[in-house]
């Protein structure tokens, strides 16, 4: 058989450059966790239905299991790794903390991971299902509340095991109004 393609690509992670020469084949998820020691983001199902890997990809959320790392080129890329400021907590990974989202953990760094763009998804007026749910002017004008329909909508695709849903729900609530303060 023949050899592996290779490609040169440079992506930003959590504000670091990386030059690095990848298999064509390579998921983000696997060069993240293999090549750069970033095991933060977790390997779930491996297919993007659990929403484990989730990481921000220029300030959008995306599963890394499904992307290639040769499709994202030149991108910036936000792992849970990246999401504090040094030592001190991103507003979510505290309100995790503060309103105990997490019993495993396994699935918290993609839960915060997701939330954490959300959070900048809701603030720029973007809808979901469940946007149409309540006031259907305010959804109409990018408004719509932060409710638990509405996290909850916007958070579906991830995935716990546990059913700690209640408490991440609380935890993205309280993160909302820390972060509008």
């Amino acid at each position: 058989m023949g050899t592996n393609p290779q490609r040169d690509i440079v992506l930003n992670i959590n504000g670091t450059e990386h030059r690095l020469s990848v298999d064509v084949r390579t998921t983000l998820l696997d060069l993240l966790r293999e090549r750069l020691a970033l095991t933060g983001t977790k390997k779930g199902c491996d297919h993007g239905l659990c929403g484990a890997c989730t990481v921000a990809l220029d300030g959008e959320r995306i599963v890394s299991c499904l992307a290639l790392a040769v499709s994202v080129d030149g991108s910036a890329v936000t792992t849970i790794e990246g999401i504090a400021d040094g030592e001190v907590l991103d507003p979510v990974q505290q309100a995790f903390l503060d309103h105990d989202g997490f019993q495993c953990g396994y699935c918290t760094p993609g839960q915060i991971s997701s939330a954490h763009a959300m959070l900048r998804e809701h603030a720029r007026g973007d809808l979901s299902a469940a946007s149409f749910e309540g006031d259907r002017r305010a959804a109409l004008q990018g408004r719509p509340a932060l409710t638990e329909s509405e996290i909850r909508e916007r958070l579906a695709g991830n995935i716990c095991r546990c059913g700690a849903y209640s408490n991440i729900v609380d935890a993205v609530a309280a993160a909302a109004e820390a972060t509008s303060q």
